[in-house]
């Protein structure tokens, strides 16, 4: 994976990032984020399970879903910039999603010495259904640094 060196010259409102498309999302993936996060509800491993709590069967943590949403960021202004991430989870992410993590800016600014780059985030599926959305900050330097 390559960062991209983004500057806060090269960034206006409007901008879009990059997309960044994850999946399709398998059971072993979410196997390995149960054992990394320490969340090993059944309704995100066990079919029958999640079947009967009647959520139509198992689907994936809402906070792997978010950190689709921070990597997407990182990966466009870099690891150690993001600064703030609030995210709401509008849908259900299920087995064989294709999830795509998109966004825009909406504002920069400078702050406390932080040239500040605001963004609003939102990860999709397939069909174009939005399964998160929220807002991030992060913090690039200046070509002046």
């Amino acid at each position: 994976m390559r960062y991209a060196k983004v500057h806060f010259e090269d960034v206006q409102v409007g901008d879009e990032m990059p997309a960044l498309v994850k999946g399709p999302i398998r059971q072993i993936q979410l196997t390995r984020y149960a054992g990394a996060s320490g969340d090993f509800n059944p309704i995100h491993q066990d079919p029958e399970f999640a079947q009967a709590a009647g959520m139509g069967g198992v689907f994936a943590h809402g906070m792997l879903s978010m950190g689709f949403v921070a990597q997407s960021v990182t990966d466009w202004l870099g690891v150690g910039t993001v600064r703030k991430l609030g995210v709401r989870f509008t849908a259900l992410v299920r087995l064989k999603d294709v999830v795509t993590c998109r966004g825009r800016v909406v504002g920069t600014s400078e702050k406390n010495g932080e040239r500040l780059v605001e963004l609003e985030v939102w990860a999709e599926n397939q069909r174009g259904e939005k399964v998160v959305t929220g807002r991030a900050t992060a913090a690039i330097p200046s070509r002046l640094d």
